[in-house]
């Protein structure tokens, strides 16, 4: 039986970049991948432009939400999964001081430009487009691992890999 990976993509509100991450692992995951996603400071509520890129692709984005990174950590109540691989996806979070999580999961950071603010909103459409398919090739990449046979730092470094292009 194979193993069922639980994820976690982290950004500072929790209402764009985060949210394509982690309903983009859950689709392309196909039931290998258990997908969240949370923010240090969430702004309570998912940007429609995100859940407008997602339908497009036929992402199913059932369930999408604006929650806090809090009900991840090693102190949630319920308890929290315990989490193999955790991507931060904007600057601000990976630079911010994280809570212990349960399992003691491989991290990466894998920045993606902020789409949620850009002008007009053609642009601002383009901008999410652009968010998604990065996502989307880093994902594939990442998913395409034999993540099944690796450590802890294999997975990390190949998911900086991935990030990096090399």
């Amino acid at each position: 039986m194979n193993k069922t990976f639980n994820v976690l993509v982290l950004c500072t509100g929790n209402s764009a970049r985060s949210i394509l991450g982690e309903m983009l692992f859950k689709h392309l995951g196909r039931g290998r991948i258990n997908a969240y996603s949370a923010g240090s400071q969430p702004g309570g509520q998912v940007n429609p432009v995100a859940l407008e890129t997602l339908t497009r692709h036929g992402v199913p984005c059932d369930g999408a939400r604006s929650k806090s990174w809090s009900e991840f950590n090693a102190d949630a109540s319920p308890p929290a999964p315990e989490l193999d691989f955790i991507f931060t996806v904007c600057g601000n979070a990976a630079a911010e001081v994280c809570p212990v999580w349960p399992g003691h999961p491989a991290t990466s950071h894998w920045g993606i430009p902020d789409p949620a603010h850009v002008e007009p909103m053609a642009a601002r459409r383009a901008a999410f487009e652009d968010a998604y398919q990065a996502l989307k090739q880093r994902i594939e990449a990442f998913l395409a691992l034999p993540l099944e046979t690796m450590t802890t730092e294999e997975v990390t470094n190949a998911a900086r890999r991935i990030h990096t292009g090399a």
